[in-house]
């Protein structure tokens, strides 16, 4: 009955499942540059790793050239943007579709691209080259124009050296049919697009690295490599109106400032009721040569310098308006640094930054696991958001976030509940650079009770509840000794540490920390019974949001650290938390804050074990020092597992604990085939030979424990490196009130199940095929200020998805190891399914998830490939090479969820989503964010008639006539290839010919067509409305002046 059921549902699950990556949050190490859309709000960054987007958002951009990305160029409110890469091709990105893709591309095969300028509503790029010229591309065609301003027409006649690369081009503010174009020598010529001729050039003795215009367009300001800024007037461009050393000393002797570092970038911009600002990165003195990289901004007599903790890729001023001949008024700096991006706001005196709401610099410390949960509790995110919104620091502006973008929920620092450790205390300097105590290994999360337990390197176990008010509070810790041996142990490196000598054993203790921590002193000042940190035994001011419930920590022994955590599990219903290790197996209640459950992992087969060994709990005292010798004792095979060990190298160097993160995985994964290899006897031997069994996977479910149980109970299923699995009783108080002062009963079931490989995961079905979760706890708020809300009884789930009458009596088991699968009935523990996954690789990760309704395995494979089966037959659905596995950090990372998606790190820097099911990738572009929306262009300041007549001609000009083909005439076909985008429409699919093709390219030209239509429609009203009103205003003008005369004006 299970099977046909299973296999009816077979043929939709198997057409619903594509590998595909869906989205990609990134933020990379190295930006080149940055780019904003007034209107739309929205920002670029540019990465040398060739991706273009920002933090947060569900959306990037690769070119497929490889090549670093030099600059970017909005069509600002069109939906368009141009990127200039560093093969000297030009980008045309189509932004109005939900997936952008370039739409043209143009190469220059002669000249380097160095600079690119695009006019607020042009059409016509301008585009600036190494050897010193400029050519105009249109946008629309993305085709050369014949108009061409070579560099030697560009300067004077008598001038005999090259003025170097394009560094600047900007149109005057004054008039559009003025070209500004700077040279890196320190030449600036006005270009006159009309007449074709220098309508004047200044020169100046040092390199310009930026310049900017003011907005009137009757001055400029140029930065220079001495560290000074220049202001140029356009009535007297023989010398500079002004020149300044904003960071200089100024000699007492009356002379030239001393010259200080290039001022890389300068932006000059206007108010109308106060000073302009003029804000440059770079101009700092030589003499200060550690100090940070800064950002300067100047407002009237008053110099800020604002200090990064990175060097400064590029700044942007967010102004009010997008025309460049207003007032610019702007309100912010988006400042874009190597490892981060700021935004200082201007509108306040103090220049305080905006509090970014999603954090950029989380890479600042390596991501060393990741959780997926895609079917939260609908009110579990309104909460989190509020509480994090109240975590508000101080020292920020006042103002929202001025780029559109996601919010971040919610952010825990794990460290708090610890000490901070002091310096020194007689460890190298770099050595403690290299520590890092507080680095999380495992996390655990019930979104139902909002349970959140995390695991760090340092051996400890916190468990936190979700509260909405602030306490005061102490916390509450307790100290675990687990440190068990074997009988005859080999271990890895026998020459190196010598076998341990036989000593009396001692009782494994347990001890509760009650405000002072009792440290055993041996003989060579051997550690014993202390934990690797100190919890705080002061009252703690915990804020709303997750407060730490219990912190469990692994003690020393004998000198040695304890070993890492393996596993973890956490059950609200039970109110127990467990945790292993290579040694063994701890079982706490933190309702009652006691330890159930200290016991070696062979002391829980007893006289189950298939292997017969010889247990020694307690394990016996070391007469030989510690200094040098391996922090961990757990073999190789058990490093690399998902979610075994931590993700570091972990080396103990006279009690102090370094890190180093891994950096390739192809030695890690062929010493970890070998070590399977020769580590996967039945003979008592081979097992002798591995140092130590750990425990890979917990899980709490309510099931058979043993072969003649007749209902299901509260268990703990245990499995262990050697593919062994142990169920452990769980016996819980029978009521409430009992619950919180009877302890709990834990003993091993006797129960032993066998896989191949390393067990990863468990999961319960009923008898029905469906998932059967483990029971959980309601969440309520243990520090509500409500009585009712504190005196509510706990409020249990025990959730099976099939009616009472219908669950039978009997589930089954799903079993997933590194190499295999099984399916095993209980109470029977008859294996009714075995399904060998790999020979030639092994599994890292693997999850029982819902999909399209029905459940399946899925798991990740070492060799790249992504494997789904069905439950509980195990057949095969899918089976996709997918990403073959380079790096550490996706073994680390890799996790499933629901509904077909999963994710992981692909680099230091970017997360990556990906979905296995077809009918989220047919939804695709539904849940895909739109980029661009339709905002109206505000409109241009009314300049008034007279100023329009007298202060200089505002007016645009015909760009198309001037740079036309019919004009300018055709640019040489050498000088640049047009290349055709692949991206012209979604769904297009690159169709090159036939009917489909040219159907699909009619309907996109129609569409244009369409689109060009209603605009020209809306422009044409536009200009007739400001026809009548230019008419009116006309028509009053004549009546007040008409009976005046001419000396009367």
């Amino acid at each position: 009955m299970h099977t046909f059921k299973m296999q009816s549902t077979l043929p939709s699950l198997r057409d619903s499942l594509l590998p595909k990556n869906s989205f990609q949050r990134q933020k990379s190490q190295g930006e080149q540059t940055y780019g904003e859309s007034y209107i739309q709000r929205m920002e670029i960054l540019d990465f040398d790793c060739n991706r273009l987007g920002r933090p947060g958002v569900d959306c990037y951009c690769q070119h497929e050239s490889g090549a670093a990305v030099l600059q970017l160029q909005f069509l600002i409110n069109e939906g368009a943007l141009v990127s200039a890469s560093s093969d000297d091709t030009l980008h045309l990105w189509n932004l109005r579709q939900k997936r952008p893709a370039i739409l043209h591309s143009l190469k220059f095969n002669r000249e380097r691209i160095t600079y690119c300028h695009l006019p607020f509503q042009s059409k016509w790029l301008y585009v600036g080259t190494e050897r010193g010229n400029t050519h105009i591309v249109n946008i629309e065609s993305f085709i050369l124009s014949g108009y061409v301003i070579m560099w030697n027409k560009a300067i004077e006649l008598s001038t005999k050296t090259h003025p170097g690369p394009v560094v600047h081009l900007s149109d005057s503010p004054r008039d559009e049919g003025k070209l500004l174009i700077g040279y890196e020598n320190g030449t600036v010529v006005l270009w006159d697009l009309r007449s074709k001729r220098a309508d004047l050039r200044v020169y100046y003795d040092e390199a310009i690295h930026s310049v900017d215009w003011h907005h009137e367009g009757k001055q400029f300001m140029c930065s220079h490599s001495d560290g000074s800024l220049t202001l140029w007037n356009l009535k007297s461009p023989s010398r500079p109106f002004q020149i300044t050393i904003p960071h200089g000393k100024i000699q007492r002797d009356g002379k030239k400032p001393e010259s200080c570092k290039p001022i890389l970038k300068v932006e000059y911009k206007t108010c109308k009721s106060s000073e302009p600002f003029i804000i440059f990165s770079g101009g700092l003195s030589y003499d200060k040569a550690c100090r940070r990289p800064s950002l300067t901004i100047m407002h009237g007599k008053a110099i800020t310098v604002l200090e990064m903790d990175h060097p400064i890729v590029d700044f942007l001023t967010l102004c009010e308006t997008p025309y460049p001949n207003e007032f610019q008024e702007p309100y912010a700096v988006v400042v874009l640094l190597e490892k981060d991006l700021i935004v200082v706001d201007l509108t306040q005196s103090n220049f305080p930054i905006f509090e970014n709401p999603y954090p950029i610099d989380i890479h600042e410390s390596p991501v060393t696991c990741t959780e997926y949960f895609a079917d939260c509790p609908p009110d579990l995110i309104p909460v989190l958001y509020s509480v994090g919104a109240k975590h508000k620091k101080q020292g920020y502006s006042n103002k929202e976030w001025p780029i559109i973008t996601l919010q971040m929920l919610y952010k825990l620092k794990t460290s708090k509940v610890f000490e901070k450790q002091k310096l020194g205390e007689g460890k190298p300097t770099a050595e403690i650079v290299e520590e890092d105590p507080f680095a999380i290994q495992m996390m655990y999360w019930c979104p139902e009770s909002r349970i959140f337990c995390v695991a760090g390197v340092s051996a400890y176990v916190v468990v936190y509840r979700f509260s909405k008010h602030e306490v005061n509070t102490e916390i509450v810790s307790l100290e675990v000794r687990l440190q068990y041996d074997i009988e005859d142990i080999i271990t890895p490196e026998p020459e190196i540490i010598p076998p341990f000598p036989d000593g009396s054993s001692q009782l494994p203790s347990l001890k509760s920390l009650s405000g002072s921590t009792n440290t055993v002193a041996c003989e060579g000042m051997m550690k014993d019974s202390i934990p690797c940190l100190s919890v705080k035994t002061r009252p703690v001011r915990m804020p709303p949001g997750y407060q730490p419930e219990l912190v469990i920590q692994l003690v020393w022994v004998d000198g040695e650290p304890p070993q890492q955590i393996t596993s973890l599990a956490v059950n609200s219903a039970y109110g127990l938390v467990a945790f292993g290790n290579c040694n063994g197996l701890a079982v706490v209640d933190f309702m009652q804050k006691t330890v159930l459950l200290s016991m070696g992992t062979i002391d829980l087969y007893g006289s189950s074990d298939p292997y017969q060994r010889q247990p020694r709990s307690p394990r016996k005292n070391k007469q030989f020092t510690t200094d040098g010798m391996l922090f961990s004792l757990v073999p190789f095979s058990f490093l690399i597992i998902n979610n075994c060990l931590s993700p570091f190298s972990v080396v103990s160097v006279k009690g102090s604990r370094k890190l180093s993160l891994p950096t390739d995985l192809k030695t890690d994964l062929e010493n970890r085939e070998n070590t399977f290899s020769r580590s996967r006897s039945s003979s008592v031997s081979s097992i002798d030979k591995e140092s130590k069994e750990a425990i890979t996977a917990l899980y709490f479910m309510e099931t058979f424990s043993r072969k003649n149980d007749s209902a299901v109970s509260p268990c703990l299923w245990v499995g262990t490196g050697l593919g062994m699995v142990l169920i452990i009783s769980l016996n819980l108080p029978a009521t409430e009130e009992l619950r919180q002062t009877e302890p709990v009963m834990v003993s091993p079931s006797g129960t032993v199940l066998t896989l191949k490989g390393a067990v990863l995961t468990f999961s319960c079905l009923d008898c029905m095929g469906a998932l059967i979760h483990s029971p959980y706890e309601v969440w309520r708020d243990p520090n509500s200020i409500d009585d009712s809300e504190k005196t509510r009884k706990r409020k249990l789930v025990m959730y099976s998805p099939s009616s009472s009458q219908d669950m039978g009596d009997h589930q089954f088991a799903v079993i997933c190891s590194e190499k295999q699968a099984k399916v095993f009935s209980l109470p029977s523990q008859t294996c009714l399914y075995v399904h060998n996954i790999t020979e030639t690789s092994f599994l890292l990760r693997a999850d029982v998830v819902t999909l399209c309704n029905s459940i399946c395995l899925a798991c990740f494979c070492a060799n790249g490939h992504i494997m789904t089966m069905s439950l509980p037959s195990l057949r095969p659905m899918l089976d996709v090479n997918y990403l073959p596995v380079t790096d550490m950090r996706i073994a680390r990372t890799f996790c499933f969820t629901n509904e077909g998606q999963a994710l992981y790190l692909s680099s230091p820097t970017e997360i990556q989503r990906l979905t296995y099911s077809q009918e989220m990738c047919d939804n695709l572009q539904d849940m895909l964010g739109d980029l661009f929306t339709a905002v109206e262009t505000p409109e241009a300041q009314n300049r008034g008639f007279l100023k329009g007549l007298f202060g200089g001609s505002g007016q645009t000009f015909d760009r198309e006539e001037l740079f036309g083909e019919a004009s300018a005439g055709k640019a040489s076909r050498s000088l640049a290839q047009h290349i055709p985008g692949s991206g012209g429409i979604e769904g297009m699919k690159g169709a090159a010919g036939g009917v489909i093709g040219d159907l699909a390219r009619a309907r996109l030209a129609l569409d244009e067509r369409g689109q060009r239509l209603g605009e020209l429609d809306e422009k044409t009203a536009t200009m007739m409305a400001s026809a009548e009103a230019f008419s009116k205003h006309a028509h009053e003008l004549m009546l007040k002046y008409k009976d005046k005369k001419w000396y009367q004006f």
